[in-house]
């Protein structure tokens, strides 16, 4: 990529929440020009016709949305970002990718290895499975080293970005007992998508708290995969997604089990020191993971918008059990600002870019 000359790059599917905040991050981001957006539903609209929110921005007014063609996005666009459902995501990818655009996915359709796997969770036959070799899990603090040569990168879900950032480093660090993995989340309603379903009408979400996916939502599928490598060894984790009315953000509560028990004062402390020393090692120097101190603990309201996560935790003696906090902004962190910060890593800009 020139030094000089900002990127051009492409959303396909702009007009949903992930695309949508897509849009706000990139129009103002100082190495990328958004040169396509696309939206079968309104094409031919221009972009302050479709979000008033962005009518002032200079490009509001003649940037139009389009009908999604693979050769059209290779022209216009270097990097073409897919904020698309899975299934339909990977027959862009496939051909974008054949005529050489780097290709930044936010579905599942390359999250997970393998293909039997996608099947069960997708209950559907992954439509290129010759691909998912060459995807990178889009997980920057993790993967980071794997961004700048991709060609494919999967963003994970947003629930998955709420458990594995917390819980990775104390997997790889043997600190917990991997196979004894609790995950509870909040999420607000925008993680639904931007969709006419009655279950996420106002007045169903309303004055709602609902557990749903249960016992088997989709993310589980790559939470497993990543904790399994990291583990070296098959992991299942019990996991429950809950619907609360908000627009947006996550809150994650995780229960592990220490590997070692702290059935003493000195023996919590010496835990504690060790929790911290390792978050500290893992997180300590990077931009967007917030490890809370003191009294502090994970709030939603602190994170929205942001590309920030927050992380806590707490030793409950009564219990034995290692209790871990995070939250996230699903759109953001979750979706869209991990989308920016791979872009960024892949085209060698400073990885804040466009982000703080």
């Amino acid at each position: 990529m020139s030094a000089l000359n900002p990127v051009p790059v492409a959303i396909v599917g702009a007009s949903g929440y992930a695309g949508e905040d897509l849009v706000r991050l990139l129009l103002s981001h100082p190495r990328a020009e958004l040169a396509a957006i696309t939206s079968r539903q309104y094409a031919g609209q221009t972009l302050a016709q479709v979000f008033p929110k962005f009518a002032h921005h200079p490009k509001a007014r003649s940037l139009r949305f389009s009908e999604p063609t693979t050769d059209a996005l290779v022209r216009q666009a270097a990097v073409v970002f897919l904020a698309l459902p899975h299934g339909l995501a990977a027959e862009f990818a496939a051909p974008l990718c054949q005529q050489g655009a780097r290709v930044i996915d936010l579905s599942a359709d390359f999250r997970l290895r393998n293909p039997a796997v996608y099947q069960e969770f997708y209950a559907q036959v992954h439509p290129v499975p010759e691909l998912l070799s060459r995807a990178v899990y889009g997980l920057p603090e993790i993967y980071r080293s794997a961004l700048p040569a991709a060609n494919l990168v999967a963003c994970p879900g947003c629930y998955p970005t709420s458990v594995l950032l917390p819980v990775l480093p104390l997997v790889r660090a043997g600190l917990i007992n991997p196979l004894s993995i609790i995950a509870n989340s909040l999420s607000g309603v925008s993680g639904a998508g931007r969709k006419l379903e009655s279950d996420y009408l106002f007045v169903e979400c309303n004055e709602s708290l609902r557990p749903y996916g249960v016992p088997k939502h989709r993310h589980l599928a790559e939470m497993e995969q990543e904790l399994s490598q990291a583990a070296g060894r098959p992991v299942v984790v019990q996991f429950t997604p809950h619907l609360v009315p908000v627009n947006r953000g996550i809150l994650t509560t995780l229960y592990l089990a220490p590997a070692q028990h702290f059935n003493d004062t000195a023996a919590a402390a010496r835990l504690d020191g060790s929790l911290r020393e390792c978050y500290q090692s893992a997180y300590g120097q990077e931009p967007f993971v917030r490890l809370l101190a003191g009294p502090a603990l994970p709030d939603t309201k602190n994170v929205v918008a942001t590309n920030v996560i927050e992380i806590a935790w707490r030793l409950d003696p009564r219990t034995g059990r290692l209790v871990v906090m995070s939250a996230i902004d699903n759109l953001t962190r979750g979706t869209s600002g991990q989308a920016v910060q791979c872009f960024n890593l892949m085209c060698g800009f400073p990885e804040t870019s466009g982000l703080m």
